[in-house]
């Protein structure tokens, strides 16, 4: 069956002048022109469509979103799937912190006592989320399911003085590189090592040095983690810290 551009929109919600714009992108292609000119689609631009439109409410960038349509079918099934797993990660996420709400509400009405823990579970779950959809296959993948499952667990039942004490262990981290940037020194270098060992310490099962080392390498393979660093303390911070872990560790 073929369809004008107006039952597109009818079809999808999606106004026609959205509909030229993917046009002129080479996002959605109509299949063919009528005679009299006008664009026609068929089917499989209807399900194409439903794909942009899948991973635009994902919040994924246009450019992105049409080499993913430009796949394989097998490979964009991949793709959905891994969509969907961080989808849900993302609603029991979301469940957390309503309940947390919840809780926090009953607490400030007398209804119920909260725990330190409980205050704070809903927040740690959720950069176990973050963390998982941005870098979870990598390090899955380098240090093993069960490593990583230790490190989360960890994680989760890390006490609220601990956790408070990683976020400042960090933010020393972060300034005193910004530091090194400006004026290297041995001693400095020292330090930062022993405060990104100490903030490792704090989700990490055992520290090794070889398995340090290991994780530095990935903040370079990798410009999601080389961004991490950069961005807090600026250009070159990741490298300097990589450079600075393979010295000391």
């Amino acid at each position: 069956m073929n369809y004008t551009v107006k039952q597109m929109a009818e079809i999808s919600g999606v106004s026609a002048r959205t509909l030229r714009f993917y046009d002129e992108r080479s996002l959605l292609k109509p299949a063919f022109l009528s005679e009299a000119g006008y664009r026609m689609y068929t089917e499989k631009e209807i399900d194409r469509l439903q794909q942009i439109l899948l991973y635009r409410s994902m919040g994924i960038p246009l450019k992105t979103i049409k080499e993913l349509v430009d796949r394989p079918d097998e490979k964009i099934a991949d793709t959905l799937i891994q969509q969907k797993i961080q989808l849900e990660q993302k609603r029991q996420e979301l469940d957390q912190l309503l309940e947390t709400i919840d809780k926090t509400l009953r607490y400030y009405k007398g209804e119920l006592k909260m725990t330190n823990k409980e205050k704070f579970e809903a927040f740690k779950q959720e950069k176990l989320t973050e963390n998982e959809a941005k870098y979870g296959k990598e390090v899955r993948e380098k240090y093993g399911e069960e490593s990583v499952e230790a490190s989360n667990q960890k994680w989760q039942n890390m006490s609220e003085a601990d956790y408070q004490r990683m976020l400042a262990t960090e933010a020393t981290l972060t300034e005193k590189l910004r530091s090194y940037l400006t004026e290297e020194s041995p001693s400095l270098a020292e330090e930062i090592y022993q405060l990104h060992k100490e903030w490792l310490s704090f989700s990490w099962k055992a520290y090794s040095g070889e398995a340090h080392k290991g994780l530095a390498e990935m903040y370079l393979a990798d410009e999601r983690f080389t961004q991490y660093y950069d961005e807090k303390s600026g250009p070159g911070a990741t490298e300097a810290l990589v450079q600075i872990i393979q010295t000391y560790a």
